[in-house]
């Protein structure tokens, strides 16, 4: 058994979340944020079996898909407030990251 612990920009976890339940998957949503953008995920812990694992990493590739994004970006070394403007830069946002970790064991109760 392993345990996945993906981590979905919040525009994808619908989706997501829908076609796992479709699929008879069971899992637990923590609401997280982004470090870079500081915008909102969801991080899912799933419980899969051995033999499961690579129709997981399908389902969540097929739902999870990343974009360009147009986000204002300060510089780093910006002196005096309104000496420099931002400029815009694409950045890729969304899509989704998995962990795949050993279960030992699994008790519910």
């Amino acid at each position: 058994m392993k345990l996945a612990v993906c981590i979905v920009h919040d525009r994808d976890k619908n989706r997501l979340t829908d076609e796992l339940i479709k699929n008879g998957h069971k899992f637990t949503v923590i609401g997280s944020t982004g470090g870079f953008l500081r915008e909102g995920n969801t991080t899912m812990l799933i419980g899969v079996e051995d033999d499961e694992v690579d129709a997981l990493r399908d389902l969540v590739a097929a739902n999870c898909q990343t974009r360009e994004q147009v986000v204002n970006m300060m510089p780093f070394e910006a002196g005096s407030p309104g000496a420099f403007l931002a400029s815009p830069v694409k950045v890729p946002v969304g899509g989704a990251v998995m962990f795949l970790l050993p279960v030992d064991r699994m008790d519910r109760f």
